[in-house]
């Protein structure tokens, strides 16, 4: 049975590309339910006060925190593209001025969009003076898909997404190497239903196999066009023949 060559290779690294991807959705689905374990674990712990020493954000990512502290309407950053049960809308994220000194981020919620004017800030509350807030620490606000800078050339509190180290060096403050997730109420007309970090481990096991099935594909094909080039008969081979009767 002739192999060829560029076939071959061309079915091998299908082959070795969709059973990579297969395995990297598979780590992807396990790196979640780590996650979902670690934060199980973390529920019955004692929230931890966030002070003015920094924390890193290793050892308190996931766990409940508390704060004290003044918040920064003035600073206040609005993340963009925030869908909540299917309606536009944005994450309002706020520097608290900490007592004793230090600065953390806050996202205290979901806020639905004017769909009259995209620029325009629906009304919500911002309590005044000292406030004690509980949330979760997180490692940001929120990621989502950006291109560029994201951001807004009209209204510039509108961002795709927030870096802390950025907007720490942007606006001077040292802050906490984390985000507050508040989950307590302040009345303030914002939604904190917020979506689980665990999500999509079905869809990550449901990839993996999609994958793995490519490969399997692939390796079909290639075993299926190998034995009907074997069952062919060799050009040069009938030449030879149809010579000998001749």
């Amino acid at each position: 049975m002739k192999i060829r060559f560029w076939p071959t290779v061309l079915i091998l690294v299908v082959v070795a590309v969709t059973v990579r991807l297969g395995f990297w959705q598979r780590d992807r689905a396990h790196q979640k339910e780590a996650i979902n374990a670690r934060i199980v674990a973390m529920e019955s712990a004692p929230a931890q006060r966030v002070g003015v020493d920094p924390m890193p954000l290793k050892s308190v990512e996931f766990h409940r925190v508390m704060a004290r502290g003044e918040f920064m309407p003035e600073r206040v950053v609005y993340l963009d593209n925030r869908p909540y049960n299917d309606q536009p809308g944005f994450y309002v994220v706020m520097p608290l001025k900490l007592e004793g000194g230090g600065y953390v981020l806050v996202n205290r919620g979901w806020l639905p969009r004017n769909l009259a004017d995209r620029t325009g800030i629906e009304p919500y509350e911002t309590p005044k003076g000292v406030v004690d807030i509980e949330g979760v620490a997180r490692a940001n606000p929120s990621q989502a898909f950006e291109l560029g800078k994201g951001g807004s050339a009209a209204h510039q509190q509108i961002r795709q997404n927030l870096s802390i180290p950025a907007y720490a060096a942007e606006t001077g403050l040292a802050f906490q190497p984390f985000v507050i997730q508040q989950t307590s109420a302040t009345h303030d007309r914002l939604v904190r239903d917020w979506p689980a970090p665990t999500q999509g481990v079905e869809r990550n096991y449901g990839y993996m196999l999609q994958w793995w099935g490519m490969a399997a594909a692939a390796i079909g094909f290639g075993l299926y066009a190998a034995r009907r080039a074997a069952k062919k008969p060799d050009a040069s081979g009938a030449d030879d023949e149809a010579a000998d009767h001749a």
